[in-house]
């Protein structure tokens, strides 16, 4: 197993733990993620092919889809809900 992948194993379990994480406090962790996401995915396609870069990409998004959501939302000019335990 590539340096590459065990990055990726750790960065998925760390996203894990961040889930885990009441509401408000995954916020700096999450953006550490996705901040990270790209460069640990263009590492992994470099080491094994764009198949495992399709993969690597299809489970960051199902991972982050809501923070993803949120910042296209932002991104486009909306103002998007936060949810009530953000708020406080």
């Amino acid at each position: 197993m590539t340096v590459s992948l065990i990055a990726g194993i750790i960065w998925v379990l760390a996203g894990s733990v961040t889930a885990k994480l009441p509401m408000r406090h995954q916020v700096a962790p999450g953006l550490a993620l996705i901040a990270t996401a790209p460069v640990l995915l263009g590492w992994i396609a470099w080491d094994h092919g764009w198949i495992w870069l399709v993969l690597g990409l299809a489970a960051f998004v199902s991972m982050m889809r809501h923070p993803l959501r949120y910042l296209l939302a932002r991104m486009r000019g909306e103002a998007p809900g936060m949810p009530a335990e953000m708020r406080r």
